[in-house]
């Protein structure tokens, strides 16, 4: 358990007098690890830092468990002085304000996109075991009803235990696979019936659900709505065809967005029916697939970049091979010069029941393509090998005469190795 500590955390924390404490020594009992990501400058996480504050305070004082529980501060601050007097405010450890290096790497590690984010994780394994720990807080300020061995870990519970719908279902839960389940998470005052792009999504999904139903495919969608008011919540539903978790369990709504990590809207989901993630990318899937075509959206190891997936050029290190698209033919070669890479990469990571630690896209010469050039400030060259690190601001660049399989595998492996000197974005 130290030993898988200490490579996830490193040797040394400090807490709020700056002592340092040996991660060896904080105990063979302990059995969760939340590790809270946030910035002294942001709002919201100087209101949350007080809850989780009231949170672990009660929790040490009262919990038979006070010892299975530690929090970890990861900062993004840029201000020494600044990272100081927060920590101050904290009873909790914290990665040393220097380590820059290991920050980055848990942020793209946990996949973490906003702040302030709590993630709790297995101290020996480390796989995630609750992705948003804030409403852990929320539910339970005090931390009274809280046992690090009560959070569930992923997948889901299954899918019979998690529907009991609104509406009735027109096959019973052993039929339906695979299920789709919508999480929404809305920010404090937005309501549904006023977001864009949860309409606009709502849209496409309707005629992607009438068209996989007609196809006979097993399929079934679940709404978990976070509306205001359950009259915004009904008439919001009254235009949907699939099921919905009632507005009145908002404890089996809250525990699923828990579970999740839901942390923006609209987000598609996707899961099998024994609970496994298919994609947090559902989607992105289904606005770039309107005739269903792939359903059920298994990830593809190979994306070609365009508006609608480019959002996800910030969940971690990307490798993006750009091509000149003016010569035809040109984005189908290099997706099959990279996929096998990609693909060997993704089967390594499923096994140890992790997500892959890098994206891979081929980009061409389009307007997008331009403005991720011109953004990362790369060079005009095609082809070109790349490995964008959008949240670090880092890039990697290999700009080659010739591109061959071996080239991108020796890239990829170097990078991982942490062998690559990073060019500031």
């Amino acid at each position: 358990m130290s030993e898988f500590l200490v490579n996830l955390l490193g040797e040394r924390l400090v807490n709020s007098e700056k002592a340092e404490v040996d991660v060896q020594a904080l105990g063979s009992k302990l059995s969760l690890v939340g590790l809270y990501f946030g910035c002294s400058l942001n709002g919201p996480c100087k209101q949350f830092n007080a809850s989780l504050c009231e949170f672990y305070s009660k929790f040490k004082k009262t919990s038979e468990h006070k010892d299975k529980l530690e929090i970890v501060f990861i900062s993004s601050d840029q201000d020494q002085k600044h990272w100081q007097d927060f920590l101050q405010e904290m009873q909790w450890l914290a990665l040393p304000f220097k380590d820059r290096h290991k920050k980055m790497k848990l942020w793209n590690k946990y996949k973490v996109t906003s702040i302030p984010s709590l993630v709790f994780v297995d101290a020996t394994t480390g796989k995630v075991v609750c992705r948003n720990g804030l409403l852990v807080v929320r539910d339970d300020p005090t931390g009274k009803e809280h046992k690090p061995t009560a959070l569930s870990p992923e997948p889901s519970p299954p899918l019979r235990t998690e529907t009991r719908p609104v509406t009735t279902p027109s096959t019973s839960p052993e039929d339906m696979a695979p299920v789709v389940w919508l999480r929404v998470v809305l920010p404090v005052a937005a309501v549904m019936q006023k977001c864009p792009p949860c309409r606009s999504l709502t849209r496409v999904l309707v005629e992607s659900y009438r068209k996989v139903k007609e196809s006979g495919q097993k399929f079934e969608i679940v709404f978990v709505s976070a509306d205001r008011s359950e009259d915004s919540f009904t008439q919001y539903f009254s235009e949907m065809p699939w099921l919905a978790i009632p507005y009145s369990d908002e404890a089996r709504r809250s525990r699923l967005n828990r579970l999740y990590g839901i942390q923006g809207i609209p987000t598609l989901i996707l899961l099998d029916t024994e609970g496994h993630m298919i994609t947090r990318q559902g989607r992105v899937e289904v606005l770039n697939d309107p005739e269903c075509r792939l359903f059920p959206w298994h990830p593809r190891p190979v994306l070609e970049l365009s508006e609608s997936n480019a959002v996800q050029l910030h969940e971690g290190p990307c490798l993006v091979l750009f091509v000149d698209a003016e010569e035809e033919g040109e984005l189908e070669p290099a997706k099959e010069l990279i996929q096998p890479i990609a693909e060997k990469l993704l089967a390594k990571y499923k096994a140890k029941e992790e997500e892959s630690p890098l994206l891979f896209f081929v980009a061409g010469e389009d307007d997008m393509s331009d403005s991720l050039r011109d953004y990362t400030n790369l060079p005009e060259a095609a082809p070109l090998l790349t490995i964008l690190d959008m949240s670090a601001r880092a890039k990697y660049v290999r700009d080659v005469e010739e591109i061959t399989p071996a080239v991108v595998e020796q890239f990829v492996t170097d990078f991982l190795a942490e062998k690559l000197k990073p060019e500031p974005i």
